[in-house]
């Protein structure tokens, strides 16, 4: 039953990208993709010390979305730090700019070992299971200074219901773009691990620059550089990363 509640918004958003490719093929879209990193930082957190291959394969039909999502240590050594996302959203906008997303992500460790059809709770008795879902909501404007605000909150597979919160600004310098990020949690007293703390805390502050660097006339390099702070840890990260 378990195993049903879980899985049924995938199948559910599948069957309609499968329903719409065959009904308006025009209106499918797929789009694939493949970032190297320096290493891997999330919300502040380092989770890969060594440089991550990162792929995705994401799939729009209408503004509804299935995307699948890796990471990769580019190490010799198996990593428990290799992670597999799938995630299903709806994105709309709100008259000219401003836009609203929905999402459900679903967070897997294949290394971790536990079975990928393993959807125990974290306080099932035969140990938890393998999948740790997330509800998120973006807000954004658009415009010469656009923003966003977001909010993720963990619903299934986490003792501590964890929650984090993200502003972000984006502005234009000449060819270069700048985000500029900060991110916060409530923090959990049952799984303080989570994000690093059982308080409210910033733990995800910092800016990103990204430009497009000339290889050929029909070529361009994407590459963004990121200066990342946790002021809770007190840990600072500086990352590089380049999309294909």
């Amino acid at each position: 039953m378990k195993r049903f509640l879980v899985t049924a918004p995938l199948t559910v958003v599948l069957a309609m990208l499968l329903f719409g490719a065959a009904a308006a093929q025009e209106s499918l879209t797929a789009d694939a993709s493949l970032d190297l990193y320096s290493r891997y930082v999330w919300r502040g957190a380092d989770i890969a010390s060594t440089p991550s291959l990162q792929p995705t394969l994401a799939f729009d039909y209408m503004g509804f979305e299935l995307g699948f999502w890796g990471a990769y240590t580019l190490s010799n050594n198996e990593s428990a730090s290799d992670e597999i996302d799938i995630w299903v959203g709806y994105s709309t906008t709100l008259g000219e700019k401003v836009s609203v997303t929905g999402l459900v992500t679903d967070y897997y460790f294949p290394n971790k070992g536990i079975r990928f059809f393993n959807f125990n709770n974290w306080d099932d008795p035969d140990g938890e299971g393998a999948h740790t879902l997330e509800l998120g909501a973006v807000i954004g404007s658009t415009g010469k200074c656009p923003f966003s605000f977001s909010a993720y909150y963990n619903f299934y597979n986490d003792a501590g219901t964890n929650a984090y919160f993200q502003l972000d600004g984006n502005f234009q310098l000449e060819t270069t773009s700048l985000d500029f990020f900060i991110g916060a949690t409530p923090g959990s007293t049952k799984n303080p691990d989570y994000y690093g703390t059982h308080n409210f805390e910033v733990i995800n502050l910092g800016v990103t620059a990204g430009r497009e660097i000339k290889i050929s006339e029909d070529f361009s390099l994407p590459l963004n550089v990121s200066f990342i702070v946790n002021p809770c840890a007190e840990v600072s990260y500086l990352v590089a990363g380049i999309s294909l």
